[in-house]
């Protein structure tokens, strides 16, 4: 299916988290969709590696090292722009499995911090940006954990509600303005750092989460996704899209082949 060129005014792409991931997966989709990306992450070496990845290949990218959770440095970033076509709010992250009664706070504090502050720092610095293209889009990768809760993942559900409120709340409050809101939600997504990341390093434990699931959704799966719904005409607006492998129907049921 055609997708839409993005117009001169709105042709820079920020991306949060692109340093691995659906982060770097959605740059590339961006890049090769004739967006000019801003590849952002807190690892300096990856997104640069990834920008001369994609200007090699005859695109267009810069990487800035950023922090989301520091609104001052989110600050100043943002005062390098007068414009901007494009936020992806992709950012975040799960740590632990552990019951309520046992959960880290800590652990719960950086997820809500960088899933949910993160996200709120990075769209209320850039909205106005976004807001001048007249066509702007902000995207929110949340995930279907902020749809429905399961055992031992009540601080990542927990704050990836708080980013489909965000999405949903900001939709209402700016209607009528030149802003897409898109939020995406994708299920069980095989990368390879997410669950390893979950599960502090623990290569065993991350590999049973996709333990006899055919075909996981890819990186590439979520980015294509999110290309698809910001080259979406100006007038259409994918408020929510959930995506899931075929052999996942909700959090907790998993078709496995064991």
């Amino acid at each position: 299916m055609a997708t839409a060129a993005p117009s001169a005014a709105s042709r820079i792409a920020v991306v949060t988290g692109a340093s691995s991931g659906i982060g770097a997966a959605t740059a590339r989709q961006l890049a090769r969709a004739g967006y000019r990306v801003v590849l952002t992450a807190r690892r300096k070496d990856r997104i640069e590696a990834l920008a001369e990845e994609l200007n090699t290949a005859g695109h267009s990218a810069a990487a800035y090292q950023l922090d989301v959770t520091d609104r001052a440095a989110v600050d100043e970033f943002a005062s390098a722009f007068r414009t901007i076509g494009v936020l992806v709010n992709n950012a975040g992250g799960a740590l632990g499995a552990d019951p309520v009664a046992s959960g880290d706070p800590a652990d719960w504090r950086t997820m809500y911090e960088t899933n949910v502050i993160g996200t709120l720092n990075v769209t209320q610095a850039l909205l106005p940006r976004l807001e001048a293209s007249g066509d702007g889009v902000v995207v929110v990768v949340s995930s279907t954990a902020g749809h429905g809760t399961y055992e031992g993942g009540a601080g990542y559900v927990a704050a990836k509600h708080g980013a489909h409120v965000l999405a949903e709340t900001l939709r209402l409050e700016i209607v009528g303005k030149p802003v897409r809101v898109v939020e995406i939600a994708p299920g069980m997504v095989k990368t390879e750092e997410f669950a390893l990341t979950r599960f502090g390093g623990d290569a065993d434990r991350a590999a049973k989460v996709y333990e006899g699931v055919a075909q996981p959704l890819t990186a590439d799966d979520v980015a294509e996704t999110i290309a698809w719904a910001v080259t979406r005409p100006s007038h259409v607006n994918v408020d929510l899209l959930v995506l899931r492998p075929r052999a996942q129907a909700s959090n907790t049921k998993v078709h496995r082949e064991l």
